[in-house]
């Protein structure tokens, strides 16, 4: 089943979304260093949230950069992951980052894709993802590059 299926499907019960992120990081370990909390999830579109905790910190109390470019690889990839037709897989690439503003605070990251990949692509494609603060500004952006291509007969 779809990532975005399995997400509307836990959005209906009471810690649905808790326990469908608990699922993810399950499947991914690296991502349950940042305690990750699916906000959305759908074809195109993604949000993700980490707390403000001492667990993401740096030296100098903001948000590791590390913790950041994680939370922008998970809500890019689980995004595009429940974005594909059926018969294509993907692999990151590559990150591009620019850190605007010190990470202070709970933070949101969106991941979008306005295009989506035919049935018979091969190639890069690049996924957007902007991390806010509470305030609405935007304290780092990312573009991710994933490779996609047609999975391999079985």
């Amino acid at each position: 089943m779809n990532p975005a299926e399995l997400f509307a499907r836990a959005r209906r019960y009471p810690l649905g979304t808790r326990l469908f992120s608990r699922a993810v990081t399950w499947r991914a370990p690296y991502f349950a260093s940042i305690a990750p909390r699916f906000l959305e999830l759908r074809a195109g579109f993604c949000e993700v949230a980490i707390r403000d905790r001492r667990a993401v910190h740096n030296h100098l109390g903001t948000v590791n950069a590390v913790a950041m470019c994680a939370m922008c690889e998970l809500a890019a990839g689980t995004m595009i992951d429940a974005s594909l037709p059926a018969a294509l897989r993907w692999i990151p690439r590559g990150m591009t980052v620019r850190y605007l503003k010190k990470a202070q605070g709970d933070l949101v990251v969106r991941a979008t894709l306005d295009e989506m990949p035919g049935a018979e692509h091969r190639g890069d494609v690049a996924v957007p993802a902007r991390v806010r603060n509470a305030a609405g500004e935007i304290v780092m952006e990312a573009d991710i590059t994933m490779y996609v291509s047609p999975k391999r007969a079985a």
